[in-house]
Order: structure tokens, then C-alpha cells, then sequence
């Protein structure tokens, strides 16, 4: 498993006209290959008036899926820049899927190669690309008295805070990036004089938005 690893938020798309032809790229998450093609065939009925609905896409932990599909475009200068955008940014289980409607003026390989490619990029930076950081969750416990200097010190440090309960206790539920486990119950027992009760949560990818 993956300690983190960039892909795309869930959903989304955006368009450009090139040379009178309207390009528009579909983005969207997926983590098996029929997922993947689910989302191709639902732009394909969505687009079925479109002169080609190309379309990429790279599935596994190490990109053991990879597809790439000109749909009628000459060889090589759809799907291939499709997928090579994904591989370039580093996305994993990723589909793109970009349609053409042709506006009568022909790009030629290169030209084409460069559109597929730009509308790949431009549909990837309108949907936002994240990174899944896989960390360890704790349950911290402290009483009211340690609360607020605790907040204070987990709100400046890198780590994520994603609850606090109040009850007889005060009860912070924070993530920690993965290998930084020891360090983290090393920081709490000294903020607190070991006045902490520390316990492991669970192990999941928490999102964190990509930096541009």
C-alpha cells in the first residue's frame, strides 16, 4: 500500500476551441477499469453526436492498467497525449475522456497531439488534483486545563485535527502522517507531562490538496 500518492478530485471538466474545433476533457476518479469504462461509455451516449470521444486512463497502485484509445483520430494523437498528461502529473487512478466536435479546419498529427494534451492539462486543473496521504489516527485525551495549550501546538504543527469532543474530557481525534507515529506520542507526553491518554484510531488516506 501506497503511503501517498497523487490523484484527481472526484469530477469534473472544461473546454477549449482550438482551430474552430470544440474540445472538451472529462475528468474523473476511478479506481477499477470498470469504473473507468463505465465513465467513458456514459460521455460516449452523453456525446454520441461528436466526431471522436478519445479517451486515457491509468488504474493501480503501480499503474498496472493503462489504456489509451484514439476512437477514429489518427493513431497515436489522441489517447497516447490523453495518457501521457496523466503519467506527467503523476495521477493514479484517473480516466480522462476528451471530445471533439470538428469545426473543418484539420490540426495534423502534431497539432492534434498538442490539443488532446492541453485539454487533458486544462480539464485536470479545472477538476483540482489531490494528494492521499495514508496516516495513523490518535485519540487524545486530556483534561480541560491541557485543552487549550494542546490545540495550540497541534494547530501549528503539520498535523491534521479532524475533531475535537468535549465532555468530562476534552477528546482530539488527529492524523498523523505515517512514520511520525513515535515522534507525535513523544510531542503529546511532553505538552502534557504524560498527562495524555494517547491510543491508536484507525489507518486511512486522508486528502490534502495538491500545491500549484
Amino acid at each position: 500500500m501506497l503511503d501517498n500518492y497523487f490523484t484527481v478530485k472526484k469530477q469534473g471538466n472544461d473546454e477549449i476551441i482550438i482551430q474552430k474545433s470544440r474540445f472538451i476533457g472529462y475528468v474523473k476518479r476511478a479506481e477499477t477499469e470498470q469504473e473507468a469504462q463505465a465513465f467513458i461509455q456514459g460521455i460516449k451516449k452523453k456525446h454520441h453526436d461528436a466526431t471522436h470521444n478519445c479517451s486515457a486512463y491509468l488504474i493501480g497502485e503501480h499503474d498496472q492498467i493503462q489504456k489509451a484509445n484514439d476512437d477514429g483520430e489518427p493513431s497515436g494523437t489522441a489517447g497516447v497525449p490523453i495518457l501521457e498528461v496523466l503519467k506527467k502529473q503523476q495521477l493514479k487512478d484517473t480516466v480522462v475522456v476528451v471530445t471533439r466536435y470538428f469545426g473543418g479546419i484539420k490540426l495534423g498529427a502534431g497539432g492534434l497531439i498538442r490539443a488532446y494534451g492541453n485539454t487533458t492539462t486544462q480539464a485536470i486543473k479545472t477538476t483540482g488534483v489531490i494528494q492521499r496521504q495514508r496516516m495513523q489516527g490518535f485519540s487524545i485525551t486530556v483534561d480541560y486545563t491541557l485543552s487549550g495549550k494542546l490545540e495550540h501546538a497541534l494547530r501549528q504543527s503539520e498535523h491534521i485535527v479532524e475533531t475535537i469532543n468535549y465532555s468530562d474530557k476534552v477528546e482530539f481525534i488527529v492524523y498523523v502522517t505515517i512514520g511520525e507515529e513515535h515522534t507525535f506520542k513523544e510531542m503529546i507526553i511532553e505538552l502534557t507531562s504524560d498527562q495524555a491518554t494517547i491510543q491508536n484510531t484507525d489507518t486511512t488516506y486522508i486528502e490534502i490538496d495538491r500545491a500549484t
